[in-house]
């Protein structure tokens, strides 16, 4: 955070400098406004994502979510799916959350359906998704019904080829019981902000490269053809690693892609990238990560494809 703090006091008393640098740089110029523009939007939905995330980890117990999902287990992936829409917060957060639910008593399934659903269906996201896609409402629904179906399917999935032996790893101690809340709540949130933080900036920069350095034929081409449209996009939310309270307005930059690879991009990033399959092998297990991934990963494109055909149609 300190770091974090000192960068910014350095950007500020430089910004004279750094203007008249890129002012006069024309491709430079629209990079640094596309890079801008996708950081100031995605910046005030990011903040309060990890405000939320902290308040969760500091009142919600694991304990009390046990005794939220129902005995019966396909009811459980169920309650699991639409419950995580009500407990925001960051990828890499839901991850060990629902390592614990995952422990001696608790329905495994349930779980994962949590750890996908959480982070991609809940209300800060989604009202990010209005806001960087302003007038296009089918885009948000679309959003929200793929991203829950790719959850309730990997729970399901799971129910019918469940292999405890993947899960390798033993659950991870906590001292939050013991902390205060407010600490808890701090930690959690600082956490969280300089995580994500850094991913958007990450982000942002390559939007601002793909729209000023990548030729339009490459666009056209991914225009053209669907298939090479969707894979493109879901392999770059792969790789870009961005949280889901900021990847909205990454994509909403990307306006010469068409809108069913951007929704693809929506759904895979918080259901499967590189800092997550990381996240899950050191949580669950390289055995668990290994299988886990990769089926995530297909599971969630053919999802977003389908619902965006149904939903977007001809506008994708």
């Amino acid at each position: 955070m300190e770091i974090l703090l000192a960068g910014l006091v350095a950007l500020a008393l430089s910004a004279g400098l750094l203007t008249g640098f890129v002012a006069g740089r024309p491709r430079l110029s629209a990079a640094a406004t596309v890079f801008c523009g996708v950081f100031v939007q995605a910046l005030p939905f990011l903040v309060l994502g990890v405000i939320v995330s902290g308040l969760v980890a500091a009142f919600v117990t694991v304990e009390r979510l046990q005794r939220w999902l129902p005995r019966n287990p396909a009811l459980a992936v169920a309650a699991a799916g639409i419950g995580g829409a009500a407990l925001p917060g960051c990828e890499c957060g839901s991850v060990p959350v629902a390592r614990r639910l995952y422990g001696p008593g608790s329905v495994g399934a349930a779980a994962l359906t949590f750890m996908l659903s959480a982070p991609a269906i809940n209300p800060v996201v989604l009202t990010a998704t209005a806001v960087a896609f302003p007038g296009q409402p089918a885009m948000v629904l679309a959003r929200c019904l793929a991203s829950l179906l790719t959850a309730l399917v990997l729970g399901l999935l799971w129910l019918r080829r469940v292999r405890p032996e993947w899960v390798t790893r033993p659950l991870p101690r906590t001292h939050e019981a013991d902390a205060p809340r407010w600490v808890v709540f701090t930690e959690a949130a600082r956490h969280d902000f300089l995580q994500a933080a850094s991913y958007l900036v990450i982000g942002a920069a390559a939007a601002a490269v793909l729209r000023t350095l990548v030729p339009a034929w490459v666009f056209e081409q991914m225009a053209g053809n669907l298939v090479l449209g969707v894979t493109t996009m879901a392999l770059l939310a792969v790789v870009l690693a961005l949280c889901s309270e900021a990847d909205a307005f990454v994509a909403a930059s990307l306006t010469m892609v068409p809108l069913i690879p951007r929704l693809v991009f929506l759904v895979v990033g918080p259901a499967v990238d590189v800092k997550l399959v990381a996240v899950q092998a050191g949580v669950f297990g390289r055995a668990f990560a290994v299988r886990f991934a990769p089926v995530t990963f297909v599971v969630a494109t053919i999802a977003a494809t389908v619902v965006g055909l149904l939903l977007l149609g001809g506008a994708g």
